[in-house]
Parts: C-alpha cells; structure tokens; sequence
C-alpha cells in the first residue's frame, strides 16, 4: 500500500539495535511517509538527535520539560498529530513503563496520553524476553491493543542466541504499512469466542479448565485493528476488555451458545474459547455441605452444547469461514483433522496444551493450522503474533485471496 501523506511518530529508546531505526526512516522516507522522532535518554546513547533529524527532514524531541514545548502542551500534540506511534526499538525498560501506566519522560507521557494506535518493535537479550516481567508487560500491552512486530530469533550483541532481536526494517515497515492500510476486514462482522466456560455444580463450586482466554482475546484485537466488527463472546476471565470490540461476558457453555447465536449473521467465527464438554446435571441451587462420615456426592455429566458444531452448520445464517481450535495433549494432527471433518468448520488451529508446553494460561502458542488444502506449522510466538498472522489469513480468505 502507499505510505504517501501518513504520518508516523517514532520513539526510539534504548538498545544497541537503535541504529537500525535509521534504515527504518529511510524506508518510509522513501515510501513518503511523515516521520516524527523522539529519542528517549538510553536511546540517544547509541543515535544521536542530528542523524535522526538528517533522516526525518524534522526537529527531534527529547525533553518532557521544554519550556517552549510544553507552553503548548507539546507531549499531547505530539501523541495526536501522528496516524501511528511506533517505539522502535523497544526495550524492556520502556515496555514495562508502558504497561505500568508511566510517564515519567517525553516517550511514556506522549504514549500514555495518545489516542493512536501504537506498534512496538521489541529488541533485548534473550533472557530479558524471556523473563516473566517482561513477558507480563507484553500481555497487559496487547489486551490493550497494542500491536508487536517480532522480535526475531537469532544472534545477539552480546554472543547470545534466541528470540530478542529486533525485527529488520523491511519487516518494520510491513507492519506498519499493514495498520496504516485502510482495514482490509472494515465491512465485516467476525464472532469470537474465548476463554473458559465455568459449570456449576453449586452456588460456590464449578467445572472449568485452565485457559486464560489470552488467545481469543488477542484475535478479537487484531480482527478490530484490520477493521472488522468484533463480537466477543468471552467465558469469566481475568483480561482487560480488548480496545474497539463489542463483548459479550457469559459463564457456562449454554450461555456461550446463546450469546453466539444471538451475533449472528456473521461473516467469520472463530472458536478460540476452551468450552467445557459437560455440564453437571441438576445442579444444586444452595451449597452441598460435607457432613461428618458423608460420602462424597454423585455428580453426573451432561454432554453441553457443540457451539463450533452448530455454527458450521448454521444453515443460511452459517458464517462464510468458520475457524475451530483443538487443544490436544496426544496425537495432536490426527485429533485435530478428524475434528476438523466431525465438527464441519472450514480452518482448524491445532496446538498442544499438554503441561510441558505450557500454552494453556501461557503467553506464547505454537500451532498447526488445518485447512482442506493441508496442514501448516507456525513456530512457537507470542500470542498476539499468532493472533496477528490469524487475522491476516481470515482477511485474506474473506477477500477471496485464498480458499477458505
């Protein structure tokens, strides 16, 4: 797509991949895109403001407390003059300033104070990423609706290797161009699904499973970002409620039917929600109390409503894509095909969630997505990243640039 006319304010922080940045604004100089750069403290200990205002053709902004800057309230007029914010690279310092709601320097002010999509290019070593703190960070920023690109895996400055690097300028400038691309899904209406369904036994007591709902929720976001209509319909969860989608909070596997139902028609549904297979019959309406020398109750199952069944099967209401999830622990393609036949659903994204993974409640997938076409392997990445990659192929199948 053409860049021509928009306008991106880039902060660099940060980092020894700072230097990459200057490809990055050559590139979308290139492309005519406006660039507007703030350099943070750490990010000016590896580029300098005269080589990035070379590049941008415009003054860079350093200092939270300019006098001139400020008479104007510079840090708002900088967060809302752009079409996107891009920090680039980003550290792990800034990320988790970001997720913390800081704003103690020009970059977090402006980015806490904008009302425009943000994009952020991480880049640290290994371990760093790796760390639950920032891995924390990274899921509170994307239940936020911040959008990522990488890191990459690969070596390090610090004669490391593994996932950390920053992502190359050309893919950068994908990025970007893809969130500053009119909304390739705007027109649509998309239905998903997330999280886990709680089935009472009673008042206090339920049956559930250990989804977080992390996967769902990020597919919802990156849906919105392209455009899309979203209906979320999310089981109990512990998630900020993603940024520009309608949410439907149910509890148990009926409700979640209902609700599903009720959004219809819609063009895609994705069934990214964990629902629980069997509810308890007659549920007790008050607590069952545990007496001296009792047996433990008996609690008998009832299969629960097959709600990607019944969306792939909707009739004339039947969305034009459906998209299953198999969560396996065993045989995971074997089990996720025959599901994919059984169930009648066009796409099924297949991954283990045996214990060792930990995908289920975790912050990264690694898939197989199943198609009538065949089978494909995505590599393990941050949630949001799948969820990303997902959003693109359900445009692109809605397009008619690829089967469904």
């Amino acid at each position: 797509m053409s860049l021509a006319g928009r306008r991106v304010l880039l902060v660099v922080a940060g980092g020894i991949a700072a230097f990459k940045v200057l490809e990055l604004i050559r590139l979308l100089r290139r492309a005519e895109c406006g660039v507007t750069a703030v350099l943070t403290a750490g990010g000016a200990q590896f580029v300098t403001p005269l080589s990035l205002q070379a590049l941008t053709e415009n003054r860079v902004y350093t200092d939270l407390f300019s006098l001139t800057d400020e008479s104007e309230m510079g840090h708002i007029q900088l967060s809302r003059a752009a079409d996107l914010v891009v920090v680039a690279p980003a550290s792990a310092d800034i990320l988790a300033r970001m997720a913390a709601g800081m704003a103690d320097d020009l970059a977090t002010t402006l980015l806490l104070a904008t009302d425009k999509p943000v994009l952020v290019a991480p880049a640290m070593n290994v371990r760093m990423w790796q760390h639950p703190a920032t891995r924390a960070a990274m899921a509170t920023l994307t239940a936020r609706g911040v959008a990522v690109v990488g890191p990459e895996e690969g070596a390090m400055a610090c004669n490391e290797y593994g996932p950390g690097r920053l992502s190359e300028p050309p893919a950068i400038l994908a990025a970007i161009a893809a969130m500053l691309a009119p909304g390739t899904l705007v027109g649509r209406h998309v239905l998903v699904t997330s999280g886990p369904t709680h089935e009472p036994i009673d008042p206090v007591r339920y049956i559930a499973n250990r989804s977080s709902g992390r996967q769902g929720h990020a597919i919802a976001a990156a849906l919105a970002a392209l455009g899309a209509r979203v209906t979320l319909v999310s089981g109990p969860v512990a998630l900020p409620d993603p940024a520009g989608v309608t949410l439907r909070h149910v509890e148990t596997a009926a409700e979640m039917l209902a609700a599903c139902t009720a959004a219809l028609p819609a063009d895609a549904a994705v069934c990214a929600a964990a629902v629980a297979d069997w509810g308890v019959e007659g549920a007790a309406g008050r607590k069952i109390k545990k007496t001296p020398g009792s047996a433990p109750p008996a609690i008998a199952l009832v299969p629960n409503p097959d709600i990607l069944a019944t969306l792939s099967a909707a009739g004339p209401r039947r969305p034009c894509l459906v998209v299953g999830f198999a969560a396996e622990t065993d045989d995971l393609l074997r089990h996720a095909e025959d599901k994919r036949r059984r169930k009648g659903c066009d796409w099924i994204v297949a991954n283990d969630v045996s214990a060792a993974g930990g995908v289920m409640g975790g912050t990264e997938n690694e898939i197989h997505l199943l198609t009538a076409q065949g089978t494909e392997h995505w590599p393990r990445a941050p949630k949001d990243a799948v969820a990303q990659k997902l959003a693109a192929r359900i445009a692109a199948a809605l397009a008619g640039e690829e089967p469904a």
